[in-house]
């Protein structure tokens, strides 16, 4: 298949809270669509300039400066089609909207070479390969299931990133975190790339960026506490970070576990059981932006996978057990 190239042609503002900080910090931060070193190889090829002039990835750039990116983005070749199953939720002209079930990554990677929802979506729709990272705009981790949204057009594709940009993109999830909230919260702590790990990510780890995640309670059990979500920014692994941050982490997840506040906070039915919970019990179940074709608000739900209902019901009758035991 002949290779083909894209053109990306853009110019953005450095606001505020940027100023003073790194071209390529400044541009990672602004440009989500695109990997970090994508952006150095542009800025050092000189795609990249600044109030008009070529800059280095390392020198400082003001508030109110004007970047210029002219810059060429190969076809995505290395990426191949196969046919696997794809849970299609809503598709038109302008976007697709998938709901990814839990083991699945998003895209190849070290790892995982294939088999991803990318390989899928490049099966169904042969022409994202002329897109960025074939349309993939934002991510789920691999064992959390929910909503994607891919733009299917470069126009949906400058539209979509540039709401998520905005934080004009609402992404809801249900969550079921250890110990129990007494009321609902917003974490303000920013995430960046673990100092010695490099597969995780921490508070105030290497080069941080502000996230924020809104939480209130939905249902309380004795040792947990089922969540509804919304995401002010998407970080790489945000909610499991932010959770495990406040002594809550996710029921199920083996890299964040954190501290509890009490060795008492964790259900003993659970650990002890031989199915307990094996994957983190998180679940993007809705989503709301700016149709790209229409600027109409659009929202797509999907309730809680099987396994996340089962995890509920149980923690519900060990709930009614207690109550029983207690009256006894």
């Amino acid at each position: 298949m002949k290779n083909t190239a894209q053109t990306v042609n853009c110019q953005v503002i450095v606001p505020n809270y940027l100023a003073g900080r790194r071209l390529d910090q400044i541009l990672s931060t602004l440009l989500v669509t695109y990997s970090r070193s994508r952006l150095q190889n542009w800025i050092r090829s000189q795609q990249i300039s600044v109030d008009q002039q070529f800059k280095r990835p390392r020198d400082k750039i003001k508030a109110g400066a004007v970047i210029t990116i002219k810059a060429i983005i190969p076809e995505a070749s290395k990426w191949e089609a196969q046919s696997l199953p794809l849970d299609i939720i809503y598709e038109d002209e302008a976007l697709l909207v998938v709901n990814k079930p839990s083991g699945v990554v998003v895209h190849p990677a070290v790892g995982n070479p294939d088999k991803t929802l990318v390989n899928a979506l490049l099966h169904h729709l042969p022409q994202l390969k002329q897109l960025p990272r074939a349309g993939i705009i934002h991510r789920l981790d691999k064992y959390t299931t929910g909503l994607l949204v891919i733009p299917k057009t470069l126009d949906a594709h400058t539209q979509l990133v540039k709401q998520l940009q905005a934080r004009d993109i609402q992404r809801n999830y249900y969550a079921i975190v250890r110990g129990t909230l007494l009321s609902g919260g917003t974490i303000n702590a920013p995430i960046g790339r673990h100092p010695k790990l490099r597969r995780k990510m921490a508070i105030n780890g290497v080069r941080s960026k502000p996230a924020v995640s809104h939480y209130r309670v939905i249902e309380r059990f004795q040792y947990h506490t089922l969540l509804w979500i919304q995401l002010e920014t998407g970080r790489t692994h945000q909610i499991r970070v932010h959770m495990a941050h406040i002594y809550h982490p996710i029921v199920g997840d083996k890299i964040y576990k954190g501290r509890l506040q009490s060795c008492h906070q964790t259900s003993k039915s659970l650990i002890n059981h031989p199915d307990h919970f094996q994957r983190q019990a998180l679940h993007a179940t809705r989503l709301q932006l700016t149709h790209p074709t229409t600027q109409q608000a659009v929202a797509w739900s999907i309730p809680l996978p099987t396994d996340m209902q089962t995890l509920i019901c149980c923690l519900r009758e060990k709930e009614q057990h207690n109550v029983r035991s207690a009256r006894s």
